[in-house]
């Protein structure tokens, strides 16, 4: 496939990255000096101009190209780059937008702005949030075939109580799999006598019940389930979001914002939130609120330096539970490395968005783990494929390297792989796999 990916910013370069190795990609952008890098450090070819451009557009040969993507930080830029694509060819168009009154709009009539899809990255980045505060320790989750599966990462603190347990101590539950165990740079297939050590981000796929089971053992806390338990510092649209997202969950959260205009407009929009106009860098103010007592604070404020401000704070008057937006992706490592539970930048959940979508031609659906080191694929296995008719432990063999069949659903219903188990064309198999392998084992499906 000949793609175009147009901004080469963080989204792009990743995208780009990506996509590189089993496609024919060309970045545009308007700064000659990236272009130029990125020519250097990918396999890509690059072109400096501005993506709006119809005659750049031409001389990318975008009459033979089969996708656009346009990915800078400005969304007009986005939707008009990929309308002009379309007035010069017939690309499948991909627009990133931060604002999600760009995605109703698009929503009420998918035709709009001619983009095939969109993606939010403001209400993606609140998704991922919420699905990571329903998980203690959990630092990703993800559901897989229609909810019957879930994907979730779990770091493991020192103090947990599966740490320096073998895998076989640690694992209770009868449809769990533990995928992969993340140390450092690495990551490895656990056997039975595996052992877990603390710092280790331990990959499992199960039913939902079984993972939301398992998170307790990881950390000594329960999943939220009172008003007074969630704090989102900042009603910046991603604060907004993810408040709007708990309420949709039966929760009733908290949400601190310090200007009057933006604290009255969330208190109307939002009302089971109460809404508090506050600086929340006060610390008598969190004190007086029982912040502390708080089972997680999202700091989603409109700086970085503001958020690891608020989650330093949080931190000294004793919150479990930091999550932090983190707008560069530079400074993801150093919140974690500091002490913050979850540092969650949009730009990376972006970029993994668009590239799960450019690859459900051949898999329902994609988790990428680790900065692309793995991948959680979920696959439809068809009557040709030569996983079927045939009980996995004959399988192994023919797998790619550093592949876990994790889960299958069969009609609707959850079936946990053992050695003995067959699979039938139709199956939804959940599998994990390095990065490497992950076309070798979607061409199997």
């Amino acid at each position: 496939m000949r793609v175009i990916v147009i901004g080469a910013g963080q989204v792009g370069t990743n995208i780009a990255a990506s996509l590189a190795s089993t496609h024919d990609v060309i970045v545009i952008d308007i700064d000659e000096d990236r272009t130029e890098q990125l020519a250097y450090e990918l396999d890509v070819l690059t072109l400096t101009g501005d993506g709006t451009d119809i005659d750049v557009l031409r001389e990318a040969d975008i009459g033979e190209v089969d996708m656009v993507i346009a990915s800078t930080d400005t969304d007009a830029v986005n939707l008009v780059a990929c309308g002009t694509a379309k007035t010069a060819g017939d690309p499948f168009t991909i627009a990133r937008v931060k604002s999600h009154r760009y995605l109703r709009a698009w929503e009420d009539a998918e035709d709009a702005y001619g983009v095939d899809f969109m993606a939010c990255s403001d209400l993606r980045t609140a998704e991922n949030i919420v699905q990571v505060i329903g998980l203690p320790a959990a630092v990703d989750v993800d559901p897989f075939a229609g909810g019957l599966v879930q994907m979730a990462e779990f770091e493991i603190p020192s103090d947990s109580p599966i740490a320096n347990q073998v895998v076989s101590e640690a694992d209770q539950f009868d449809s769990l799999t533990f995928a992969a165990i993340f140390r450092e740079d690495h990551f490895e297939l656990p056997q039975g006598n595996t052992h877990i050590q603390a710092g280790d981000s331990v990959v499992v796929i199960g039913s939902p019940e079984s993972v939301q089971g398992f998170a307790p053992s990881v950390v000594p806390t329960q999943t939220p389930d009172r008003a007074d338990e969630l704090v989102v510092v900042g009603g910046s649209k991603i604060g907004y979001h993810t408040a709007r997202l708990l309420e949709e969950r039966n929760l009733q959260p908290k949400l601190i914002e310090q200007d009057t205009t933006r604290a009255r407009e969330l208190a109307e929009a939002l009302p089971n939130t109460l809404v508090m106009e506050h600086d929340a860098t006060d610390v008598e103010f969190l004190a007086h609120e029982h912040i502390d007592d708080a089972d997680a604070v999202i700091a989603a404020l409109d700086s970085d330096e503001k958020n690891l401000l608020l989650s330093l704070l949080a931190k000294r008057i004793g919150v479990d539970r930091i999550i932090a937006v983190v707008d560069t992706g530079e400074y993801v490592d150093l919140f974690e490395e500091i002490g913050i539970d979850v540092a969650i930048n949009p730009r990376l959940v972006m970029a993994e968005e668009i590239t799960r979508f450019t690859r459900e031609s051949v898999a329902e659906n994609i988790t990428v783990l680790e900065e692309d080191l793995a991948e959680v694929l979920e696959l439809e296995l068809s009557e040709n494929s030569p996983l079927v008719d045939r009980p996995i432990r004959e399988l192994v063999g023919d797998l790619p390297d550093s592949t876990v069949i994790g889960a299958i659903t069969r009609d609707h219903t959850f079936i946990t792989p053992r050695g003995d188990t067959t699979l039938k064309p139709g199956d939804h198999v959940v599998v994990f796999v390095e990065t490497e392998f992950a076309d070798d084992i979607t061409a199997m499906a």
